[in-house]
């Protein structure tokens, strides 16, 4: 298992593990000055809602905070859905529309994915992406996923250790 960090450090981004704090504030709709301005969008305060649900899921392998380093905003959320199934571990993401189209959700992916496979229990995280959505697997690609399946509704990914 790799070493249990508080943060993970990308050139542009900081991943912070959710706080209750942070989970209490999205789900009560109590806005921070550390948000960016469209931050919580829609996929964050599902996650917040979950979170609340299970707070089990804090933890630093659960989910975490999208931190700009230039403005030290809040832009998004991603997560593993922890604790892995076989050495499997599916990872989730979002960024803010005000900070899509910069490549954060990659650098994120990647940064987290990293993580996850540092640890002795994962061999293998996996995302799936309605095929709808090029953007995400855009993402996906450019945080070295390959596609491994497809149906009408989905299209799976997988980056093996």
């Amino acid at each position: 298992m790799p070493d249990l960090v508080t943060d993970i450090v990308t050139d542009r981004l900081i991943l912070r593990p959710w706080t209750s704090a942070d989970v209490q504030a999205v789900v009560g709709a109590d806005r921070q000055p550390s948000w960016a301005d469209d931050f919580p969008a829609e996929g964050d305060t599902v996650i917040a809602g979950l979170i609340d649900s299970h707070p089990d899921w804090l933890s630093p392998f659960g989910h975490r905070l999208i931190i700009e380093r230039s403005t030290s905003e809040v832009v998004g959320s991603l997560g593993l859905f922890w604790p892995p199934s076989d050495g499997r571990v599916e990872i989730g993401y979002g960024v803010v529309p005000s900070r899509q189209g910069r490549g954060y959700a990659s650098e994120a992916t990647a940064a987290l994915t990293a993580f996850a496979l540092g640890s002795e229990d994962v061999h293998t995280v996996h995302a799936n992406v309605e095929p709808s959505n090029p953007a995400s697997a855009r993402v996906l690609e450019k945080a070295g996923f390959e596609k491994t399946g497809s149906t009408d509704e989905l299209i799976s990914y997988q980056r093996p250790a």
